[in-house]
């Protein structure tokens, strides 16, 4: 199993503990139900949501690109990787998946923040009964409350969990973890790339231009003008505004990373195995 690393960032502890208390605050007035109640809290990324009763009181909860209902990303096959066996997903407690889910054994109820039109539920067999947001499925990942370490992971070559993960806003979309955009060598050539959060800690991963659905090539999602580094022409970088939030464009283009992108063991670095998929085409700076 990957290490969660565990950080916070202390100028926002203040904040964070006191979003959650009043997230607490609001699930005491929210209807009672014996279903688990979802809230929202501020996070170094934004308000995303949060478990708001229960054991997992104050955890974090993410999406992946790679989920749309019936049709899972992260599932419950069994898989070893680096090592472990386990698999992607499963009921909240158990401590063999990757990424559990965050189950509820009634309707569930949102609290302060939370559009109670968009939660809903899906049942899946080794799941239970999962809380739904805007359609997408939520999972836990953090070792404790007041987290963020699921945030911005790309797990490449890791079967059957393809898929970029995110913190949830409150509208539904995906919270924006891009905020650099830098160059990876491949084959002998620069191209541009972004850098994401793996097991292996971050990784520069290529992104594409590409006109294909989401599951497979995800918008590289940004919170303002990313960063250019290493090559990258900072006059070519932009933003388009898109119903998913802000997406980083390169010339124009709106970028996207693969979400089946190949990731060599013995180096750690991209392969840039989503060139052509779809007629995706690698960037160069």
């Amino acid at each position: 199993m990957r290490k969660r690393i565990l950080w916070a960032l202390p100028s926002m502890a203040a904040t964070i503990t006191a979003s959650l208390l009043a997230g607490g605050a609001a699930s005491a007035q929210a209807t009672q139900t014996t279903g688990t109640i979802i809230t929202v809290a501020n996070t170094p990324f934004g308000k995303a949501l949060v478990v708001g009763s229960g054991k997992y009181k104050g955890y974090s909860l993410y999406d992946i690109t790679s989920d749309s209902p019936p049709s899972y990303g992260c599932t419950t096959v069994t898989v070893t990787t680096e090592g472990h066996t386990g698999t992607c997903a499963g009921p909240s407690n158990d401590s063999t998946a990757e990424w559990p889910a965050i189950t509820t054994t009634g309707a569930p109820a949102a609290g302060r923040g939370v559009n109670a039109s968009l939660l809903g539920t899906v049942y899946r067999p080794k799941v239970g009964t999962q809380i739904t947001y805007a359609g997408h499925p939520l999972y836990l990942f953090d070792n404790a409350a007041h987290q963020f370490t699921g945030e911005g992971w790309d797990e490449p070559s890791l079967p059957p969990w393809h898929g970029i993960w995110n913190l949830v806003k409150p509208n539904g979309s995906q919270l924006p973890w891009t905020s650099n955009l830098t160059t990876v060598t491949l084959h002998g050539h620069k191209y541009l790339a972004t850098p994401m959060e793996t097991g292996a800690g971050f990784i520069n991963f290529p992104v594409y231009t590409v006109r294909s659905n989401e599951r497979t090539f995800p918008a590289v999602l940004t919170a303002g003008f990313p960063a250019a580094s290493h090559g990258v022409h900072a006059s070519r970088v932009g933003i388009r505004w898109t119903s998913l939030g802000e997406v980083a464009t390169y010339k124009g283009h709106p970028l996207s990373l693969y979400s089946s992108e190949g990731l060599n063991p013995a180096t750690r670095t991209a392969a840039g195995n989503g060139n052509k998929v779809d007629g995706a085409a690698l960037v160069s700076p």
